[in-house]
């Protein structure tokens, strides 16, 4: 099945690890945040409250002692997000746990109960060229103004196919961003661009 006859939806999904987001692309089309285990940070946090605000999220965490504590850090620092599951068989120990095992049947099966959203269309507000028109993909420096404008708006630190996805997905509007461009150009943040080009 291709991505593109996959369903879409329009929450960001939290998982734990990078073999989690390939099980849900295989079962969806959806934004991830991965939050890279137990050690949770401050802007890591800081997306997943970002993206609740912008489109909801839905945590979708392994059937463990880790996964449990990571859904109980996350609800306490980011209220009202919806919860998925993935259920253990009990008749079968032996057998691998967690998201990453899932079928996309099964993902699919947890995020309906969720009450995930399913949309019809995912609109692109943005395109590839407009990242590089605003100096956000090609370029020496695109990195670096991604990650700052990544922070300004929440979205965390991607690569540019990703950061796109989030600018759609997220339904960033036009202003915000232009908004978010203006200060990337303010002598503060170029101060602070110099600094970090010295320091690497």
């Amino acid at each position: 099945m291709k991505d593109e006859n996959l369903p879409i939806i329009k929450e960001v999904i939290v998982v734990e690890g990078k073999d989690d987001v390939a099980a849900v692309k295989r079962a969806c089309q959806a934004q991830t945040i991965i939050t890279r285990g137990m050690g949770i940070s401050r802007e890591i946090i800081e997306s997943i409250r970002q993206a609740q605000l912008r489109c909801g999220v839905i945590i979708l965490t392994d059937p463990d002692g880790p996964g449990e504590k990571i859904r109980t850090r996350i609800q306490q620092a980011v209220p009202d997000c919806k919860h998925a599951y993935i259920y253990r068989d009990r008749k079968g120990l032996r057998s691998p746990v967690g998201v990453e095992y899932a079928r996309p049947e099964t993902i699919m099966a947890a995020l309906g109960s969720a009450k995930a959203t399913v949309q019809e269309e995912q609109r692109a507000y943005y395109s590839m060229l407009d990242l590089i028109d605003w100096g956000l993909a090609g370029g020496e420096q695109a990195q670096t103004r991604r990650d700052r404008l990544g922070k300004l708006l929440g979205m965390g630190q991607t690569n540019a196919k990703q950061f796109l996805k989030r600018l759609n997905g997220y339904g960033i509007a036009y202003e915000e961003l232009l908004e978010g461009l203006r200060q990337l150009e303010s002598p503060e943040i170029q101060d602070a661009r110099k600094g970090n080009q010295v320091e690497q």
